[in-house]
């Protein structure tokens, strides 16, 4: 069996969870798990974060194998529905909807729903992504309030640069301006913003990446912020090549040998969803020391640097990304955020993934 896999450790989703909890102590939890579970499985995640209020997810499928699993908090569809049918499961089966155009307004209204439905008013205040706009949704929101196939109303919006140094003022103030005409509870909190800025901890917190150990702000490592990876992705050596000073080893040559030089292949590749512009330096670990890659990352193949390690052989077992080597640094080498490494586990759907229960 090729050795490759994805290492999940329920006990530091917990931990995760932990710190979203210290940070926002007065809000409620709805722990963003779509993604299948930002590649660490859907219902891995869940089960590590079932202290969670809540669950979002992207799709009806996600919803209700979360309900299936036996999981009875609140379980928000991030998108909405889609359809008509859609609504109306998400009523028999208590999910949460997103509202962010009248299409689907006009969808509910026109249903005869045995059972009011719990949605999330979503306010575009500056993303430009989703949502009503501020000048109609006060408006659309005065004939929402008594309508009796809605149990409850939440407030929300999405921030476009809480990692960034513009911040969350220009739109709070935004989402602000309608909230204070309505007695609904609010919703604005991504992980950036938990971390950075307290006044959006209102009556629910959405965390996504930091649950799983990555920070969600450039350029601030995750320990710093005591959070610690869910995912291990490790492999091991499958074979050792020595060359002499001028060989290359890839395709394309992009990497030539300035000396005499040990180099092992390891069995990872960017079918499985390991980053193929990781340039020739981005961190590995192997035989209790970091190293690093070199030459193109192939389909299924990788290759590092391993002179200085003299007993890396084949079947040492080498960490790609998780407790030595953060998952944001690998990202930041090849130019991309570590969301995107995540997600590219299970959308390779090559990496076996193995639950720690912790």
């Amino acid at each position: 069996m090729r050795p490759l896999k994805a290492f999940v450790d329920q006990a530091s989703l917990r931990h995760n969870l932990a710190i979203v909890k210290q940070l926002a102590p007065r809000s409620k939890i709805m722990s963003v798990v779509k993604a299948n579970g930002y590649g660490h499985g859907l219902i891995n995640a869940a089960h590590g974060l079932n202290d969670s209020d809540g669950f979002a997810v992207l799709t009806l499928n996600e919803a209700i194998d979360l309900r299936e699993h036996g999981f009875e908090q609140d379980i928000l569809l991030l998108e909405g529905a889609f359809e008509s049918y859609e609504i109306s499961i998400a009523a028999k089966m208590r999910f949460n909807l997103v509202v962010h155009n009248l299409h689907q307004l006009q969808m509910i209204e026109k249903l005869k729903l045995n059972r009011p439905l719990d949605i999330h008013f979503k306010i575009n205040t500056g993303m430009n992504r989703l949502g009503f706009s501020p000048q109609e949704a006060k408006e659309i929101l005065k004939t929402l309030q008594n309508k009796s196939y809605f149990k409850s109303i939440t407030l929300m919006t999405h921030f476009a640069t809480a990692d960034e140094h513009r911040g969350v003022d220009w739109q709070l103030t935004v989402f602000d301006d309608i909230a204070q005409h309505f007695n609904f509870a609010r919703s604005v909190a991504n992980s950036a913003s938990i971390v950075n800025f307290k006044k959006t901890h209102l009556d629910w917190v959405r965390p996504g990446i930091m649950l799983y150990g990555a920070s969600p702000i450039m350029g601030q490592k995750s320990s710093s912020l005591k959070i610690k990876p869910a995912m291990q992705l490790k492999s091991k050596i499958i074979a050792i090549q020595n060359l002499s000073k001028d060989d290359s080893v890839g395709y394309g040559e992009t990497f030539k040998a300035k000396n005499d030089m040990r180099i092992a292949v390891v069995a990872c590749g960017y079918a499985d969803g390991y980053p193929r512009h990781a340039p020739t330096g981005t961190p590995v670990y192997v035989e209790g020391k970091k190293t690093s890659t070199v030459g193109r990352v192939s389909m299924d193949m990788l290759y590092i640097d391993v002179t200085d390690i003299p007993h890396a052989s084949i079947s040492s077992d080498v960490e790609l990304w998780g407790e030595h080597v953060p998952v944001d640094e690998v990202a930041e080498k090849a130019g991309t955020v570590g969301y995107e490494l995540l997600c590219a586990i299970s959308a390779s759907k090559r990496v076996p993934i193995e639950i720690i229960h912790g």
